[in-house]
This record gives C-alpha cells, sequence and structure tokens, in this order.
C-alpha cells in the first residue's frame, strides 16, 4: 500500500470479487470512511469528503445515484484512478498543485468534468490558456560540451544548423564592423530558428575554438561549413574581422532541407542547389555529379589588405 496525502490510500491490486448495484446508505455508521476502488487504484477517504462540494461524488454518496460496489464492500468506478487522489485534495482543501506538463494537465481536467468538480476545471483551464500564451514556441539547445552536441546531432531525426560563436579566442583585436557583424549572425540564426522551427534543429555553441562559424549537418554528419572570421591587415598590425555572409547561410540552410524527410538526398535537388549548379557547369565536370561525403567549407575573405579587397579564398 501507498499511503496517500489525507485520508486515501491507493494501491494498484484490484480485487477479484462479485459486484452489485445498490444505493449508497450515507447515514450508516460503518459509512464515515469509504473503500473507493478507482480503475484499479485503492482510495480510503471520508464522506465528509466526499459530499464536501456539490460534485457527481456528492450524488454518488447522498443516496441520489446507485453505486457499483463488490463483495468486499469496494465501491467501483469505471475511470482512470491516475488523478483521482487529486480530485480528493480539491475536494478537502478547495485547491491543488497543478501537474507541469500540458498533457497532464488536459487529462485532470477530463477528470474534473466527469466528476462536476467545477472549480478544480476552472483550474486547469486557466493554466492551459496560459501555457498557450508563456509556453516557448521555438526551444534552441546550448550544447555545453563536444559529447552533447555530438549526441543531439546524431539522434535528431532532423536537418541541424549549429551557429559556434566565441568572441573570447580572439588573439588580436577586432575591426570596427566585427562587433556589428557578430551581431547580425546572431541575429540571422535567431530568425531562421523561429522561421524553420519543427523542421531544423538548430543549436547553439559558446565553448568551440572559432570566433564565429556555422555548421549543417543532414542525416548526423556535416555536409557544410561558413567560417565568418578572417585575419586583415591593417599598416603593420594584424587585425580578425567578423564578416556576414548572409546570402550563403541562407543557402546552406536550405541544402541542409534537402535531407528533411527523404532517407536519401535527391541528387537533383543537391545539384540544383550546390554552388557548382549556381554558377554553371564547367567542363568536363557536366558528365555526373561530384560524391556528396566532402564537406563544403566556405571561408569568408580569408586574408584581405588594408581596405578589405579580397586577395583570394
Amino acid at each position: 500500500m501507498e499511503e496517500m496525502s489525507g485520508e486515501s490510500v491507493v494501491s494498484s491490486a484490484v480485487p477479484a470479487a462479485t459486484t452489485r448495484t445498490t444505493s449508497f446508505k450515507g447515514s450508516s455508521p460503518s459509512s464515515k470512511y469509504v473503500k473507493l476502488n478507482v480503475g484499479g487504484a485503492l482510495y480510503y477517504t471520508t464522506m465528509q469528503t466526499l459530499t464536501k462540494q456539490d460534485t457527481m461524488l456528492k450524488a454518488m454518496f447522498s443516496g441520489r445515484m446507485e453505486v457499483l460496489t463488490d463483495s468486499e464492500g469496494w465501491i467501483l468506478i469505471d475511470r482512470c484512478g491516475k488523478h483521482f487522489g487529486t480530485i480528493l485534495n480539491y475536494l478537502r482543501d478547495g485547491a491543488v498543485p497543478l501537474p507541469e506538463s500540458r498533457r497532464e494537465i488536459e487529462e485532470l481536467l477530463a477528470e474534473a468534468k466527469y466528476y462536476l468538480v467545477q472549480g478544480l476545471a476552472d483550474e486547469c483551464h486557466a493554466a492551459l490558456q496560459n501555457k498557450d500564451m508563456y509556453e516557448p514556441f521555438c526551444k534552441v539547445p546550448l550544447v555545453t560540451s563536444p559529447k552533447e552536441e555530438q549526441r543531439l546531432i546524431a539522434t535528431s531525426n532532423k536537418p541541424t544548423v549549429k551557429l559556434l560563436y566565441n568572441r573570447s579566442n580572439n588573439k588580436y583585436s577586432y575591426t570596427s564592423n566585427s562587433d556589428d557583424n557578430m551581431l547580425k549572425n546572431i541575429e540571422l540564426f535567431d530568425k531562421l530558428s523561429l522561421r524553420f522551427n519543427g523542421r531544423v534543429l538548430f543549436i547553439k555553441d559558446v565553448i568551440g575554438d572559432e570566433i564565429c562559424c556555422w555548421s549543417f549537418y543532414g542525416q548526423g554528419r556535416k555536409i557544410a561549413e561558413v567560417c565568418c572570421t578572417s585575419i586583415v591587415y591593417a599598416t603593420e598590425k594584424k587585425q580578425t574581422k567578423v564578416e556576414f555572409p548572409e546570402a550563403r547561410i541562407y543557402e546552406e540552410t536550405l541544402n541542409a532541407l534537402l535531407y528533411e524527410t527523404l532517407p536519401v538526398p535527391d541528387n537533383s535537388l543537391l545539384e540544383a542547389t550546390s554552388r557548382r549548379a549556381h554558377w554553371g557547369p564547367h567542363g568536363e565536370d557536366e558528365d555526373g555529379p561530384e560524391p556528396r561525403e566532402r564537406v563544403r567549407r566556405i571561408h569568408v575573405k580569408r586574408y584581405s589588405t588594408y581596405d578589405d579587397r579580397p586577395l583570394g579564398h
């Protein structure tokens, strides 16, 4: 037996006995304590608790309704007993803490409606409305270790986009626009996570070795990477520059969506959205699609002069 709050006791044991239908006689001295079998869960409680509020239970135990009992005196109620203890506690105290999860609140609401416990039903309705208003629409995990990151990516059935940003990794000073571009990368990540919520797993990493880097995964493996940092030379002093390659990030996010539902990526779609297809065919490369095992790594303006003109990739 597991003790419940108040006078009730619950057990998963179901007594095997014959049943009969009678009207409950609440005036009997022996009826001060009542034995209830609610869907196999056994409860002891009192007549005072059951008749405290104007509910279906009060109708059952005031003689207005017939009840089903077995030969051992257990009164049978054909409902799930999971939340019946909460119902009893509400009848005793007039208030109870509600479950945390939306699903359990909905279950409790169904039981409150069945037993006509209007006050508890109203509280459940209000809690569900608050959850609709305040429950996060989009949740983005912040990884705390490489192992956690690998587990998230490996166990997800969605494409994954990860943004790594760690401003403290820099050993040089930043260019004047780097802070703004860092914020633009973070803002774009937030916008993409809202736009593709439910279709793509978005992950933030603030402990990695890069300063600002996007990684894209499909079917558990990395398919592309966009590094947004470069080294520039201002006179004789090196500086770190953070770029904001918005178009490239959008393109790689759409490429990752090709891995959303298909068990194998559609080669024609991959070809249509690849860089090769974007710039057009080049000679012998037209004969067939190149293997997709290689990760596309794009480093934006790896080295540039003082006036930021690119010298090569």
